[in-house]
């Protein structure tokens, strides 16, 4: 008699313990309207990176404030990879990426296998070649010692908009 009184026990502690639970959860506010985007500063990994990178780190200047930086990252050990990833206005994703890397490679990695095409774009001073994949597209640029990839799930129009802002020091 004494094992069937513990488990009657234990089931009627269950469930005073679910129902505690449960009123505790209907009475604590929820905000279903919270925007569930973590945002990051990113401005001590930018100055980080642009002391240790053998290239200069770019970032966006001048943006406005509905672009929303979700991710950042600089990797020394991994071809001194940067990370600089965004939502755009629209809730797209855009990520700046530069490496010292093999280019090619770098490229289909970061830009989610996309291809180079044939059609370039101009933005400001510079020429950007482009590249289509089936998840992400791509603005490119190799120079100055790196590969500098602009690439998400955002239209061409969105990347130039990250690509113009982009600079590599501090105006």
């Amino acid at each position: 008699m004494r094992g069937k009184q513990t488990v009657r026990d234990m089931m009627l502690s269950m469930a005073v313990i679910g129902i505690a639970v449960a009123v505790i959860y209907m009475f604590i506010p929820h905000d279903e309207d919270a925007d569930p985007v973590r945002l990051v500063d990113y401005r001590v990994e930018l100055l980080t990176a642009r002391r240790a990178a053998p290239y200069p780190v770019a970032a966006p200047e001048g943006l406005a404030k509905d672009w929303r930086p979700t991710s950042v990252s600089y990797e020394r050990s991994n071809g001194d990879a940067w990370h600089l990833g965004f939502l755009d206005p629209d809730g797209q994703y855009v990520a700046v990426e530069q490496s010292t890397a093999p280019a090619d490679k770098y490229i289909r990695k970061v830009s989610q296998n996309a291809a180079e095409t044939e059609q370039t774009q101009q933005i400001g001073d510079e020429t950007w070649q482009r590249w289509e994949g089936p998840k992400y597209d791509a603005l490119v640029r190799k120079d100055q010692g790196a590969t500098t990839v602009v690439t998400g799930t955002a239209s061409y129009e969105q990347l130039a908009k990250m690509a113009a802002a982009l600079e590599t020091e501090k105006s």
